[in-house]
């Protein structure tokens, strides 16, 4: 997804005002989205500038989008990747998880990969809204170190190649649901780590097929797949996971700049850092193994 106002030559700064919309001016009683109906994938001139009454201002051509979700939700997930990069002075990563459907693969292979190497992580899948079974997410998170490989002209590699080693944390909340139910168990029963946050909704109940559509533009499945254990238990459906460490997101929190939950993550992975640094491993001398060998034979003219 492109963001119309970052585009080449579109060189629109943060703070300055918009002023008109294809030739019509904006007042401040104005509702500011009315100008851009139907607007959608189209050229659309807009007249911008740092001054409210006009001075200095200059004319960009901008190609609105049909949504704005995905550019926020975009710069929700990067603040909050920002914010553990500057808690941690580095040493954690930040991964969010939308859905386990594709966007939840798509962001994981996007923050998981481009943060291998980090000491640990924060596993965000607040508001995620479900999909599919998440063994490929966990099979990465729960990966050890197995061997080094040195090379003659680069730093030494680990197998695995991706590998985050140290502590994990996953943030839940009760607007999690189905696959947002699923993770967390899953990420429990493999013992990767802490559940943060609040309970999730407990909807873990899934359906084959396209369901019915209804006249208000609603929909209408049949649940299909329950969750039941190995132990012969069902599970989760109408329980929900509940954190082991509960904490609220407090409202007037956020207004002020601060995520309870994503701060107490970090919190408690750094104290796990503090208490079990991770081991530090030295590459060994080479070998030389032509020490013991034979020593060469008289030739016969000799």
């Amino acid at each position: 997804m492109h963001a119309p106002l970052t585009q080449p030559g579109v060189n629109v700064a943060q703070g300055e005002y918009l002023l008109a919309v294809n030739g019509h001016d904006l007042r401040s009683t104005d509702e500011v989205y009315s100008f851009f109906e139907e607007t959608a994938g189209k050229s659309v001139i807009l007249r911008v500038g740092p001054n409210p009454d006009g001075i200095g201002s200059r004319e960009v051509t901008v190609v609105p989008v049909e949504s704005e979700g995905g550019l926020r939700q975009l710069a929700w997930v990067e603040d909050n990747r920002r914010k553990v990069e500057q808690l941690s002075a580095g040493k954690l990563a930040y991964v969010y998880l939308p859905d386990t459907a594709s966007s939840g693969y798509t962001f994981f292979n996007r923050y998981f990969f481009s943060q291998a190497g980090k000491q640990g992580a924060v596993v965000d899948e607040r508001f995620n809204r479900g999909g599919t079974n998440t063994d490929y997410i966990l099979d990465y998170l729960r990966r050890t170190l197995m061997n080094y490989r040195a090379t003659r002209d680069g730093e030494d590699m680990s197998t695995p190649v991706s590998l985050i080693r140290g502590p994990k944390v996953m943030i839940i909340n009760e607007y999690a649901g189905s696959g947002g139910d699923a993770m967390p168990w899953h990420f429990r029963q493999a013992k990767i780590g802490l559940l943060v946050g609040k309970r999730t909704w407990g909807g873990l109940v899934g359906f084959f097929g396209p369901g019915e559509d209804l006249m208000d533009g609603g929909v209408v499945t049949a649940p299909s797949r329950g969750f039941w254990t190995p132990n012969n238990k069902w599970e989760v459906e109408n329980q929900g996971i509940a954190p082991d460490v509960e904490v609220e997101l407090d409202p007037q929190a956020m207004r002020e700049g601060h995520d309870p939950q994503l701060e107490r993550a970090v919190q408690l992975l750094l104290s796990d850092l503090m208490k079990n640094p991770l081991p530090t491993y030295h590459k060994p001398p080479y070998p030389n193994y032509h020490r013991n060998s034979a020593a060469p034979a008289a030739h016969p003219d000799n």
